[in-house]
C-alpha cells in the first residue's frame, strides 16, 4: 500500500548515508537480499530497471519486506513509472532528467529523485520543482570539484551523488554540506548475490551505515 501523503524525496536521505544501488537478475534473491540489507540496517532500497525481472523483484521485496522503503532506478519515462508504482515502488530515481518524467512522477504521486550532470540539468529539475538531484555519474562528471562549485550558485539544492563512489571516498562526499547521502553498487556485489552470501551483504550494509555524515 501507498501513502495517503507521497515521502519528500528528501526524506529518503534520513535513514543512512547510502543507498545501495541493485541490479538483479533473479527473482528467488530479491527478499533474501532486501533482509540481509534491512539487517545491515539499510532500510532505503534503489532496484535499478536495468534487468527483466527488476519489476517482479520489486513486487516481492515491497510486498514481503514491509520494513524496507523499495524504489526503482534508471527509471527513463512515463511508462517506467507507471510500472514501478504498479510494482509498489516507494521511490523512483531517474539518470537524467525529462519535464516529462518529473511531471509524470508528480501527477501520479511517485516521488522522484531526479539525475542530473550539468548546470542547466539542475535548473531544469529546479523548474519542475525538484531540490533533491542525483549526481550522475558522479565521479566521470566531476566528482568532488564539481558539487564544491554548484554549491554557490545552487545554494537551496542538496545532492545524492551517485556512480563510481566507493566506501573510501564516500565519506568525501558525505563531507560536503550540500550532499545528503550517496548511492552506491558495492552494498551488493553481483558475486555475492550470485552465491546466496547474504552475510557478507549484511555486513557491507551495517558498514555502510556506519560511514561519517
Amino acid at each position: 500500500m501507498h501513502p495517503m501523503h507521497p515521502m519528500n524525496p528528501l526524506d529518503l536521505a534520513s535513514h543512512g548515508p547510502v543507498i545501495p544501488v541493485i541490479v538483479i537478475d533473479r527473482i528467488a534473491d530479491a527478499v533474501p537480499l532486501a533482509r540481509a540489507l534491512v539487517a545491515g540496517g539499510v532500510k532505503v532500497l534503489e532496484v535499478t530497471l536495468r534487468t527483466p525481472a527488476a519489476l517482479d523483484c520489486i513486487r516481492a521485496m515491497a510486498a514481503e519486506v514491509p520494513e524496507a522503503i523499495v524504489g526503482a532506478g534508471t527509471v527513463r519515462s512515463v511508462a517506467d513509472a507507471e510500472a514501478a508504482l504498479a510494482a509498489g515502488c516507494r521511490f523512483a530515481v531517474s539518470p537524467g532528467y525529462t519535464p516529462e518524467v518529473g511531471r509524470a512522477c508528480r501527477a501520479i504521486g511517485l516521488p522522484l529523485l531526479p539525475g542530473v550532470a550539468t548546470a542547466s540539468e539542475v535548473m531544469t529539475a529546479n523548474a519542475d520543482g525538484y531540490h533533491f538531484l542525483k549526481l550522475f555519474p558522479a565521479t566521470a562528471v566531476g566528482g568532488l570539484n564539481l558539487l564544491k562549485a554548484f554549491a554557490s550558485p545552487f545554494h537551496d539544492v542538496a545532492f545524492c551523488p551517485t556512480g563510481g563512489i566507493t566506501p573510501e571516498t564516500a565519506p568525501q562526499f558525505l563531507a560536503l554540506p550540500n550532499v545528503k547521502v550517496c548511492g552506491g553498487s558495492w552494498l551488493t556485489p553481483a558475486d555475492a548475490v550470485k552465491s546466496g552470501d547474504w552475510t557478507r551483504i549484511t555486513k557491507l550494509a551495517a558498514e555502510a551505515q556506519a560511514l561519517r555524515r
